[in-house]
């Protein structure tokens, strides 16, 4: 049995990759069931800063869930957990579940609990798991500071929280083929010079992994060059995604041509229990493998798993378009961006849009709020289905989004509604909806609030829906920033990292009449969090409103619709930025803009009949 580290010299015997943390008395000072409890500054920010450094923290605690998320929300921390297990179950079985889950092994996490019986028995059902009291802490912070590598897009908490959602999502199939016909795995092989740039991470993955690791042949860097460029030798790599997020690269196979017997067959453990291995090992046509040491997969020389689909295409991206290409822009966000691409298209681009729209309910749409991005991907298609029927504000073409087909080469995204709009959380699921902007609908009249929206025209939005809206759902306000940058985050990571998004933040002015009350100050909190964002983010840009849009002339009805000249101003910035990532100046159409400045002087009504002229 491995001792408590408390008792022993303060060196990790395995490498941490995880910890486990109590929280009363251990996270935090006090008792949350006896009541005020006070957040422990410096757990928190090493909390932080080894999640910036790779190291996965999660929560084993006895306490009622819902408290202690509170407080770890209030603390601004509750992001950087995964696998949290708040219950009054015993803890060493718990961890004994949580580490299959996550699928670590025990000697590379730690467990921190003020109570010596707790830690007894966690190492009782967990032999090799490395225990600790939090008042050893002082001592054990400098040896995990040093530990992982540097992580600063929290790329590896990101890889947990797709795992984590993935788990969840397996809870609530009976079969477990359902699952995996329902997730929409998708595969993309690489072969040749086109794994040639993912070296190090090929290197990796053969000398770290060690469950899905069925040749465990180690290499240098060296060696690893060298065999990359042997003709004698098939190498390839696999990437994988799925509706829950990208896995990235999670395998590298090399086949020896002259026996067709593979020589490396490694994969990540994020990929266990979706097919991956047998199904690359289908796709070489069942070369010959001889696995050596232990592995979680047991594979065979007939399957080919039929919930999978091979993606066309080489999983190495080439680089942005040259000046003989037009670049294909998606704009996403809401549809006053419109008025951008009459601007836009006088540049060398190719626009394409997706934009709100009104419903079958005749109720606008907004398919660009983070929230719900992540239920198109996240949730299973019959929970779409029947919220989406549920609830008239969505409808079902609300999970319709081109973002995941990747046909674009630049995604400009305008995340303003994540800025604006309600989120409401469905008492029985959990499950959160954005909806309306500024007013809480829990707590409207309903029937007063049931005429509004028949004034409007919105079609199911009476008052006996609103009464049982009212039961079932429980508002909880405008995304955080924190909440915001967490689906920033999930963002970039579903969207291929080789294709740039150019964020389009908000105006920080005063609109009089707008009955929006403090969208001013909500605008510049969001605005600070987006910055943050994009600062730490690969491939991300802003492009910064406030320097053209900075007088409530500038706008017109609401703080995010704003004047003509303000939007041609916009396209010219978000084609110099273009350009500016591209390495070249997009060439520029004076007609083609002297044109769109025309034309947005038309009337809305008769601008179909302009654009019929201006082409004749």
């Amino acid at each position: 049995m491995t001792p408590d580290i408390s008792t022993s010299a303060f060196v990790f015997p395995q490498p941490i990759k995880l910890v486990i943390w109590d929280l009363d008395d251990t996270f935090w000072r006090g008792t949350l069931s006896e009541g005020a409890v006070e957040g422990i500054e410096d757990n928190i920010q090493l909390v932080r800063d080894t999640a910036a450094r790779g190291i996965v923290h999660t929560i084993v605690s006895k306490n009622d869930f819902a408290p202690a998320e509170a407080k770890l929300q209030e603390l601004g921390i509750r992001d950087l957990f995964v696998f949290p297990q708040i219950s009054w179950q015993p803890k060493g079985p718990i961890i004994r579940q949580l580490l299959e889950q996550m699928q670590l092994r025990a000697p590379n996490a730690l467990f921190l609990d003020d109570n010596p019986v707790n830690r007894a028995e966690a190492q009782y059902y967990n032999p090799e798991l490395q225990v600790a009291d939090p008042a050893d802490l002082p001592m054990l912070v400098p040896l995990l500071r040093a530990s992982g590598k540097p992580d600063p897009t929290f790329s590896r908490l990101e890889q947990y929280k797709l795992l984590e959602r993935q788990q969840q999502a397996r809870t609530q199939y009976n079969d477990n083929l359902a699952f995996l016909r329902d997730a929409e795995v998708r595969i993309r092989f690489a072969e040749g010079e086109q794994v040639l740039p993912d070296l190090d991470r090929i290197e990796e993955l053969i000398n770290r992994s060690n469950q899905l690791n069925f040749t465990k042949q180690r290499v240098t860097a060296e060696e690893l060059q060298v065999s990359l460029r042997d003709p004698a030798r098939r190498w390839g790599s696999v990437r994988v995604q799925d509706r829950f997020g990208d896995y990235g690269l999670v395998g590298v196979y090399c086949l020896r041509v002259v026996n067709n017997r593979l020589e490396q067959f490694v994969f990540s453990c994020r990929i266990l229990h979706l097919g991956i291995e047998q199904f690359t090992l289908a796709y070489l046509g069942f070369p010959a493998l001889d696995v050596r040491g232990e592995v979680a997969t047991v594979l065979n020389q007939q399957d080919r798993p039929d919930w999978i689909t091979v993606e066309d295409g080489p999983a190495v991206v080439p680089a942005a378009p040259t000046s003989g290409s037009r670049l294909r822009v998606l704009l996403k966000g809401g549809c006053d961006l419109g008025q951008l691409t009459p601007f836009l298209q006088a540049f060398s681009l190719e626009v394409r849009e997706e934009f709100n729209y009104n419903n079958e309910h005749q109720i606008p749409v907004h398919l660009e709020h983070t929230a719900l991005l992540r239920a198109s991907r996240e949730w299973p298609a019959t929970e779409q289905q029947r919220l989406a029927t549920a609830l008239p504000f969505l409808g079902q073409e609300a999970f319709s989004t081109q973002l995941w087909a990747a046909d674009y080469d630049v995604l400009v995204y305008s995340p303003l509604m994540d800025y604006t709009q309600e989120l409401y959380r469905e008492n029985a699921t959990g499950r959160l909806v954005p909806f309306g902007g500024y007013q809480n609908l829990q707590q409207v009249d309903p029937a007063t609030q049931a005429t509004k929206f028949a004034q409007r025209r919105f079609l199911g939005m009476d008052e006996a829906f609103l009464r049982w809206f009212q039961r079932e759902f429980t508002w909880k306000g405008q995304s955080s920033p924190e909440q915001f940058t967490e689906n920033l985050r999930w963002l970039r990571g579903q969207v291929p990292g080789h294709i740039p998004i150019f964020f389009l933040n908000g105006a920080e002015v005063e609109v009089p009449g707008s009955g929006e009350a403090g969208a001013a100050q909500r605008h510049a909190v969001m605005n600070q969090a987006l910055a943050e964002f994009v600062d730490s983010a690969p491939n991300c840009f802003i492009i910064d409103v406030r320097e053209f849009v900075h007088s409530s002339d500038h706008v017109t009805n609401n703080l995010r619709h704003y004047q003509r000249q303000q939007y041609r101003t916009l396209a010219q910035r978000l084609a110099a930025a273009i350009g500016q990532w591209q390495g070249q100046q997009l060439a520029h159409s004076s007609w083609t803009d002297l044109k769109a400045r025309a034309s947005s002087l038309v009337p809305s009504k008769l601008r179909g009949v302009w654009q019929k002229l201006s082409k004749g």
